[in-house]
């Protein structure tokens, strides 16, 4: 059996809107620019979950934060990955309806995963696999390792889809296929031609 593993961000979902970390930022009264840098200096550490949400935020914030500040940043991040792209979640549709393996692989942490896991069109795909929720992070082959044997597939029975080169590059030096999203028509194509081997 193939797998089609999709990646989320950029995606199953549209890039995240510009202007979406200054808005972040003017929520609790920080820097723009300032807060813009922390936000993805410290990401993947976040994403790992050696991070806790205080802590990022309280990086991204250049202060302490009330629990009131943490959850309208939690909330405003969740928002602003939350906008579908309709054209690959169509494709993972027809994938998943027409009996194919499909699951989710993405760099999350565990409070925007939960998040995540609450919309319908992601709810709907039956395997879900986040950094946070296992210590590890994209492109470490670990993790494309963990997500093969948690879906009893041979690596190279999985083709995995990501936006960003070193995603992929990591998942084929993990023995998966994988090619690079870039939109859904050439999406498409790669999977048909996948699945037509």
């Amino acid at each position: 059996m193939t797998w089609i593993l999709f990646d989320y961000g950029n995606v199953l979902s549209l890039a995240q809107p510009a202007g979406a970390t200054e808005a972040m930022a003017h929520a609790v009264g920080a820097d723009p620019a300032a807060f813009h840098r922390a936000y993805w200096e410290h990401r993947l550490e976040f994403d790992r979950g050696t991070l806790t949400p205080a802590a990022y935020w309280t990086e991204a914030a250049g202060r302490p934060l009330s629990d009131t500040e943490l959850d309208r940043l939690i909330a405003m991040d969740l928002a602003s990955w939350s906008h579908p792209d309709e054209g690959s979640l169509a494709i993972l549709r027809e994938l998943r309806d027409s009996g194919h393996g499909v699951a989710l692989l993405s760099n999350a942490p565990a409070c925007i995963a939960d998040g995540l896991d609450e919309l319908p069109w992601i709810a709907a795909i039956p395997h879900r696999f986040y950094s946070a929720r296992l210590g590890l992070v994209k492109p470490d082959q670990k993790i494309y390792a963990h997500v093969a044997a948690e879906l009893a597939a041979d690596p190279g029975d999985v083709l995995f889809i990501d936006d960003r080169a070193d995603n992929v590059e990591g998942a084929r030096a993990a023995g998966m296929r994988a090619v690079r999203y870039t939109d859904a028509t050439a999406l498409r194509g790669a999977v048909e031609a996948v699945l037509g081997s």
